[in-house]
């Protein structure tokens, strides 16, 4: 059980009401959270990462279906979650902040982060003794600008910001067909991080979170009655990375 399983049922059972988004009475899995008939956890594989993953989601994101934080913990091993609170921080956060095991990195858009602050748009080669952990903001785009004012355990941190128009993909749209984003250009939070980790050098993982990414949209979209967008060889396009040594 990884640790967004893990916040899922720690805010599951803390709700003092059933969560009842778009599609609640869809019978789900309580793992991938997709519809039970379009399952895909007999296909869950993790890789060998050396980078980390820590995931400050807000207040219910973590029950909702359609989130994509649980993605990276499904196939990045050194996956942390919290819940965000604005006033009270969880002593093993800021433990693994302070871990001098770990780098942390906050990913925010540059055009949004104070100037003040220390932004970067590459990720920068480390110590032997050093690893990339990378802070995601996990909830809409309001939240996430609201998480990154004010959580001041972070203001020394170094931002990392990505530009699509200096990475090598063909598409820069996201590929995330189950929420409306309000800006064409924001992407959903697996597909922030599998530019990251293109960036950290973790090519083999890059690929293999877009692909579950990919697989998890395209199951998704089966049980919702309208037309589905996702990629219907998505399944196998990602199993035929895990036979890739």
């Amino acid at each position: 059980m990884h640790s967004v399983h893990q916040l899922y049922l720690k805010r599951k059972e803390i709700s003092t009401k059933p969560f009842k988004a778009r599609g609640f009475r869809v019978e789900r899995c309580e793992i991938c959270r997709l519809a039970s008939t379009n399952c895909i956890c007999q296909w869950r594989e993790q890789t060998d990462c050396q980078a980390g993953f820590l995931l400050l989601m807000y207040d219910t994101e973590v029950l909702k279906p359609s989130n994509t934080g649980r993605l990276i913990a499904d196939v990045i091993p050194n996956c942390f979650a919290f819940l965000w609170s604005r006033t009270e921080v969880e002593s093993s956060l800021l433990a693994i902040l302070n871990d001098k095991k770990w780098q942390p990195f906050v990913i925010f858009p540059q055009e949004y982060a104070t100037p003040s602050l220390q932004i970067i748009n590459n990720v920068p080669v480390l110590t032997s003794d050093k690893k990339p952990l990378f802070i995601m903001l996990d909830g809409s785009w309001r939240e996430a600008k609201k998480m990154f004012r004010k959580s001041p355990y972070l203001s020394h941190l170094p931002v990392l910001s990505i530009d699509l128009n200096t990475l090598a993909i063909e598409d820069k749209t996201s590929q995330y067909q189950i929420r409306k984003a309000i800006n064409p250009n924001q992407l959903a939070t697996a597909e922030v991080a599998a530019h990251i980790l293109a960036l950290a050098g973790e090519h083999d993982t890059s690929q293999r979170l877009t692909a579950w990414f990919n697989l998890f949209t395209y199951q998704y979209q089966k049980s919702v009655c309208r037309t589905n967008y996702g990629d219907p060889q998505a399944l196998e396009k990602y199993l035929s990375l895990l036979t890739v040594k």
